[in-house]
């Protein structure tokens, strides 16, 4: 399996045929804004749910019933979740690899235009921003519309929120699947190409669904779900770091004391990046209640925030194109000298 389409590729093909290949992810993002996603039945991303779904049904165990009652140490399920989770890694790999080695013996252009079709389906721009503002249009209504409106986007009780909390979550879940849903697989997908963006994505959904530390739909994750959540702290370290100095950028600069100050603020090592840049580059205020509160002296978000950090991820999002380009040119110098 390939990890990158080999540079026999553009053997004998003129500049513009290097120059489109080059462009793939701005093109999977003209996809995205045109289309949005794909029908369900042909998802790859909810084909790996499905998968998860099955397996974590027979995985992690089923929650103690004493109330508080905690399971003792389970290295035997541990281990057993890690395999599965790497065999059906490599199995998208496999899959993905495939694919986007079949294309080597098309012209470089159509090349594109075929991987930019197989990577829009692992990003998600449109659905997110279009989630985001859908919020704002619902509190607009009411603060049950809003907070109903959340809940579709976030995992957190939404119960008792304000409107105030609800425009932080809103705007806090932008810019942590800024990340997770568009810069990561971009990332990925520049070092690695399809394989290796379809590999952080099922990494991503995997702690979505198994990462948990406790109970979750009657299960208990704690171990079950323990190299899921490793894995996606791994593969989400350096493109975390990326989309927070996008999201500075393209607020025009950020302090960077503040910002590593702020970042650490969350319990996970990476999603406190891209939140505090936002927070940092909008002046608000986030938190999530009883967990983390985000440049605490900001102000609460009001109805122009939501839309103003849609449009600094869009910034950042255009700022990111060049990074990718970038990086493509850097893997096929050093992939074409090792193969040379």
């Amino acid at each position: 399996m390939a990890l990158w389409i080999a540079p026999s590729l553009l053997a004998d093909q003129p500049w513009w045929a290097l120059a489109a290949l080059l462009c793939v992810p701005a093109l999977a993002l003209c996809v995205d804004h045109r289309w949005g996603e794909p029908p369900l039945r042909w998802h790859p991303v909810v084909w790996m749910g499905r998968a998860l779904q099955w397996w974590g049904d027979r995985l992690a165990p089923l929650a103690p019933n004493t109330p508080g009652a905690v399971p003792r140490r389970d290295l035997g399920c541990f281990w057993r979740a890690a395999l599965v989770w790497i065999a059906l890694a490599a199995i998208i790999c496999i899959a993905f690899g495939a694919f986007q080695a079949a294309l080597s013996v098309l012209p470089g252009a159509l090349a594109a235009v075929l991987l930019a079709l197989a990577l829009k389906p692992l990003l998600a721009w449109r659905m997110l921003r279009d989630e985001v503002l859908a919020v704002e249009a619902a509190l607009g209504q009411s603060l049950e519309a809003g907070r109903a409106q959340l809940a579709r986007l976030v995992s957190r009780d939404v119960s008792a929120l304000s409107t105030g909390e609800v425009r932080e979550s809103a705007i806090e879940s932008l810019a942590e699947n800024l990340n997770d849903s568009v810069v990561a697989p971009l990332f990925w997908f520049a070092l690695a190409g399809l394989p290796g963006a379809a590999l952080y994505r099922f990494a991503n959904t995997a702690d979505a669904m198994w990462g948990y530390p406790g109970v979750r739909g009657g299960r208990y994750w704690q171990w079950a779900g323990k190299w899921a959540a490793r894995a996606d702290d791994v593969l989400s370290w350096v493109p975390a770091r990326i989309t927070a100095a996008l999201l500075a950028l393209a607020a025009r600069g950020l302090p960077l004391r503040p910002l590593v100050h702020e970042a650490r603020k969350t319990p996970s090592p990476n999603s406190g990046w891209p939140m505090a840049a936002m927070a940092l580059a909008l002046g608000v205020r986030l938190a999530k209640p009883g967990v983390y509160v985000l440049h605490s002296q900001g102000r609460v978000p009001g109805a122009a925030d939501t839309q103003r950090a849609v449009r600094v991820a869009k910034t950042a999002l255009l700022a990111l194109l060049p990074v990718l380009a970038a990086l493509q040119a850097l893997v096929w110098v050093l992939v074409g000298k090792a193969m040379a």
